[in-house]
């Protein structure tokens, strides 16, 4: 009965081993598992919008157009992408697109807010602003000498605003891009904006009626796209635009390369903001799955006594304290480990890691952190430590698979994964006993030290040296006097007894003493 008693024991505590390690795994699982998700979809925006840039430059790839004509174009993507990628990174709304429209002064990127953005890369600050301030009146003066030129006839002022869309000629001094916001090379800005004031002084005098439209273009010139909400596109040069023109034409543009890559590109506060949310999260899941096996004792005993002895709760407390420090670890650096795998700043080769995978080693390492530092005090010895990880590796294994099972099968977000991984842990618990059960009885008989794994000790119990007579050493102890008082006692009739000699027999055999420690029984 004693014995039967033991075994049932250590069933029992196995079993209680093994919870715990599901436990941990599931609080963290599922505390990571929407902050993964946030912290993925982010990652992934980003590099949505890097891969976009990167087809459409390259979309000009074998184009015959000279670099001189080809550099605007490619403008337009690169403002475009750029503040795309910038707004992913800042998780704001806005997004911007090349229209690539031929209709008569059509904004050149549109964006979702309602604003609009032409770009002039022209070779000199004063061209380019020249460009951007021009009025109506200009455009169609350009149109009927162009048509003189080529023998053409050509339409009057009137017919020609018509067919554009303008009511009457009142129009004629307006900027021809009114209302959209006017971008040039970043290294003609400041000449550009010098230009513009001096026409503005200059008109004033000689035309007034002008002065409108270089007022307006030089309150709406930027280098750059800039919303309310914070995006921006990064500024560009004239002479970096003729490089990604000849990029573009050989199909060879990189963003790794323009320092477009989501490791760089991704904000680690917000990251590591989810990460803390994670593990807030995988402490209070942790208190569930934690306190459910204590609470159910609590019920069962209020059921078989009528009445909840008060130091249950109060052990409830308590555990759940315990859990969910050591979860919120789990769950926040679990979290972050996932996002910077995602975005590559481990290397490509971790981009597409399971994010469960990750929680399972992250406890899996943060256990055998704890329980080496409890050898090092001595409330642990080596030997349980390592028995302690593979446990560790058989039920995190097998949590993983029939999880990843489940899911499948149970279309249920997080249920089915829970209720694999807990199946999971169960047959783990099992497998790790029965291999453990083998490999143990496979020593006992030969001797294998299983790589020195198990402990082979052929020490004699000190219970047999006595027997057969061998002086056991000691060290000796501080005995100190104690005091006795008389008693009195009655006298006692004693039979005497006959002994017999006997042959006493005892046979000796190996067994498990302790964790990977054999010797005699």
């Amino acid at each position: 009965m004693v014995i039967a008693h033991h075994q049932r024991g250590h069933k029992v505590d196995n079993f209680k081993k093994g919870y715990n390690l599901f436990q941990q795994n599931a609080s963290n699982n599922l505390g990571t598992s929407q902050t993964n998700e946030n912290n993925i979809n982010y990652i992934i925006s980003i590099q949505k919008e890097i891969d976009n840039i990167k087809n459409n430059i390259n979309s000009f790839n074998n184009y015959k157009t000279d670099v001189s004509q080809l550099k605007g174009d490619v403008a337009e993507f690169w403002h475009s992408g750029t503040h795309n990628i910038d707004a992913a990174s800042k998780r704001v709304s806005d997004r911007t697109f090349v229209d690539r429209s031929k209709e008569f002064v059509s904004p050149d990127i549109t964006g979702n807010d309602g604003s609009h953005y032409g770009l002039k890369y022209f070779k000199s600050g004063e061209a380019s602003a020249k460009a951007q301030s021009e009025s109506v009146f200009q455009r169609y003066e350009e149109y009927k000498a162009k048509a003189i030129n080529n023998n053409r006839t050509f339409k009057s002022l009137e017919e020609y605003l018509a067919k554009r869309g303008y009511e009457d000629t009142t129009v004629v001094n307006d900027p021809l891009y009114k209302g959209q916001i006017r971008i040039v090379p970043s290294d003609q800005i400041e000449q550009a904006i010098q230009w513009l004031e001096k026409k503005i002084i200059k008109e004033s005098i000689i035309r007034p009626g002008q002065v409108k439209r270089y007022e307006e273009t030089l309150m709406l010139l930027k280098d750059r796209i800039i919303t309310s909400n914070g995006s921006e596109s990064i500024p560009l040069t004239k002479a970096q635009s003729e490089k990604l023109a000849l990029l573009g034409k050989d199909g060879a543009f990189d963003p790794e390369n323009f320092g477009l890559t989501s490791k760089d590109l991704i904000d680690f506060r917000y990251i590591i903001e989810q990460s803390f949310k994670a593990g807030i999260t995988a402490g209070v899941i942790a208190i569930v799955l934690k306190t459910a096996p204590e609470i159910y004792k609590a019920i069962d005993y209020l059921i078989k006594n009528g009445e909840v002895e008060e130091g249950q709760f109060k052990s409830i407390g308590f555990l759940a304290l315990k859990g969910t420090s050591f979860s919120f670890v789990c769950g926040t650096i679990s979290a972050s480990i996932t996002a910077f795998c995602k975005a590559g700043v481990l290397g490509e080769a971790y981009k597409n890691v399971s994010p469960a995978l990750v929680g399972a080693v992250t406890v899996m390492t943060l256990n055998v952190m704890k329980d080496a530092f409890f050898v090092a005090v001595g409330k642990l010895t080596k030997d349980e430590l390592i028995n302690s990880l593979i446990k560790g590796v058989y039920i995190s294994t097998c949590s993983l698979v029939l999880g990843g099972i489940t899911q499948g099968l149970i279309n249920i977000p997080l249920f089915g994964y829970m209720l694999g991984s807990f199946l999971g842990s169960i047959v783990g618990d099992i497998l790790h006993t029965v291999s453990y059960n083998t490999y143990i009885s496979f020593c006992i008989e030969n001797g294998f030290t299983m790589f020195g794994v198990v402990d082979q000790n052929y020490q004699l119990p000190k219970e047999i040296l006595k027997e057969i007579g061998i002086d056991i050493f000691d060290f000796e102890e501080l005995n100190y006097n104690q005091f006795h008082y008389n008693v009195f006692e009655p006298r006692k009739f004693l039979l005497n007894e006959f002994k017999y000699e006997t042959v006493s027999i005892k046979v000796l055999r190996r067994g498990v003493i302790g964790v990977n420690r054999i010797g005699y029984v």
